[in-house]
Order: structure tokens, then sequence, then C-alpha cells
């Protein structure tokens, strides 16, 4: 019967792909811009790779554009990025440029799944594996569960890197250093948290803070602000970009060079 081969045909494919990514390259945890360059660069360098967002709709607040303004700002720097995503775009300034916010989102995530990266809606990551002092993968559970409080175990992903790229909460950072009382690679030791908004500052900063942040931990776009305390900077997306691109190839030259 068509009915159950519907089921069936969902349920299997399903399972085979969530079995296939039991053991990952990278886990990408949060599936906004940065997070899902990262995961093209690196899926298209050949890394197994699989990200992770909370959401039913992956793409952080690039879908919203500014206050809901379907339009973003990208400064020349990043050109290069969107123009490998094949994004539409015209000059507004000397230095900047427009495109439609959904086009773009939709785009970021389109070329990463054909360039071979696993993204995994709906799922929340808890918490990580921690062994031998070196971040070791994710634990994960589905976030209805989460938010519903329920009391349902997860399921646990191993990776050789896990990029935390969760936004201004930072949470991958904050549970890494909470729950271990590990010093992270910041003046601190700890999550410093981001500053108020200074566009040049934020953009500039938001780059330099994309790092290995713990053995095993990188960290990319808001939660890379968040963590080493620079400057948010609105809604101009070139540093996204720009974070997502170099904390892959920070990874690539480490698995593959």
């Amino acid at each position: 019967m068509i009915e159950r081969n519907v089921s069936r045909g969902i349920i299997s494919t399903y399972f085979n792909k969530l079995e296939r990514n039991l053991d990952l390259d990278v886990a990408i945890v949060g599936g906004g811009p940065s997070g899902i360059v990262a995961a093209y660069y690196l899926a298209k360098a050949g890394l197994k790779v699989a990200q992770f967002d909370r959401k039913l709709s992956p793409g952080g607040g690039m879908w919203g554009g500014a206050m809901m303004f379907n339009q973003i700002v990208v400064q020349e720097e990043a050109m290069h990025i969107i123009k490998d995503f094949d994004i539409n775009y015209e000059r507004y300034d000397d230095n900047l440029y427009v495109m439609d916010s959904v086009e773009s989102t939709s785009a970021l995530l389109y070329k990463a799944v054909h360039a071979g990266a696993t993204i995994f809606n709906c799922y929340s990551v808890e918490d990580v594996i921690f062994k031998n002092d070196v971040v070791s993968g994710v634990v994960v559970n589905w976030t209805p569960v989460l938010r519903e409080g329920m009391h349902v175990d997860p399921l646990n992903i191993m990776a050789k890197c896990v990029i935390d790229g969760t936004g201004h909460d930072s949470e991958m950072c904050c549970t890494v250093a909470r729950k271990n009382g590990i010093r992270l690679a910041t003046d601190s030791g700890e999550v410093i948290g981001e500053r108020s908004l200074d566009v040049i500052a934020g953009e500039e900063e938001v780059v330099n803070g994309t790092k290995e942040i713990y053995p095993g931990l990188y960290v990319c776009g808001m939660a890379a602000s968040a963590v080493s305390g620079t400057p948010r900077m609105g809604p101009i997306f070139g540093g996204m970009l720009l974070s997502g691109k170099k904390v892959a190839d920070l990874i690539i030259n480490r698995l593959k060079g």
C-alpha cells in the first residue's frame, strides 16, 4: 500500500542518514550563516560534516534581514563568498552591497547540502562529549523534548572537531567551561560576553576571534564575539561569512594539512 510505503521510505532513509552521521570529522552546533558557510567549505574539502539546528528552518537571523526588512548588507571584503554561493547582489555604496535575505539564506543552505554537508533541523545540542580533556563530539536531543522539559536521554555523536556557531549565547563554550572547570582561550579564560554595537570593530573582531577556543572546540560567528567580548555589528553579514570561511580553513588545515 502506498500509505505504508510513504512512511517506510521516510523512516528507513532517515535512520540511514542518522547512522551515517554518528561519527563525523566536524559537528557544527547552530544553523546560522557562519556555520552554514563553514559546512559548505568543509564538505567541499571532502570532510564529513553535519550541522545541528534547533529550529525548523535553519538560517539563524539572516532570514529576517534587519527588523524584518528582508535585505542584508555585505562589504567588499566578503563578496568572494557571495559569489561562491551564486547569490544575486547590487552595489549600494563604494564598499557595500545589498542582497535579498531570503535568497541569500536559501542559497547558503542549498549549496552546503549539495557540497555534501548534512543538516539536521529540530535538534538541540545539550552537551558535548568530553574525553581526555578534549571536546570529542556532541550530545543531541529533539528540540521539543527539551522545550517540554521531558526527562528523555539524548544520543551521542562523535566528532574530531566541534564548532560552536550558536550565536549570541555561545552555548557550547558556556557548557564546556561550566561543566568541566576549564579555561577557554580568552583574556579571562571564561566566556566574556559580547559588547554593544560597533560595526567596524565588530566586523573585524568576529573574524579575529574565530579560532580553536579549547582543544577540539572551535567558535565562529556571533558566538566568537560573545566568547571573546567584542562588539556586535548589526545587519551587516560580511563578518559572519568570513568567520565561517576562516573556521573551515582552520579545520581543513588541521585534518587534511
